[in-house]
């Protein structure tokens, strides 16, 4: 059994007892998180919703928070004597998929 949820504009495919990193939202660690935006939901036929399938929810488990590794944005201009360094660690929250209810 597998569902589609959405959480901050991504679609995400999630079965449960998945790990999943999620941009940051605010909840303490084993916290109960309910999603209601269910875009689709197989437990042997698929179900389809427009555009969330009704009575379908996934009940997420915050695990913990954190950083992930550094992306490095490096620009630079031929003979122009013109460079750029930046770094971006994206926050995330780690949640594990508790139950999936169709």
């Amino acid at each position: 059994m597998y569902a589609i949820i959405k959480h901050g504009g991504k679609q995400y495919k999630v079965s449960e007892g998945d790990f999943l990193n999620l941009d940051h939202f605010d909840a303490e660690a084993k916290a109960n998180v309910e999603v209601t935006e269910v875009l689709a939901v197989n437990n042997g036929s698929l179900k389809v919703g427009a555009p969330f399938v009704e009575g379908a929810k996934v009940v997420l488990e915050v695990v913990c928070e954190g950083k992930d590794k550094k992306v490095v944005i490096y620009k630079k201009r031929r003979r122009k004597d013109s460079k750029l360094k930046r770094g971006f660690r994206r926050q995330y929250t780690r949640v594990k998929i508790a139950s999936i209810k169709a």
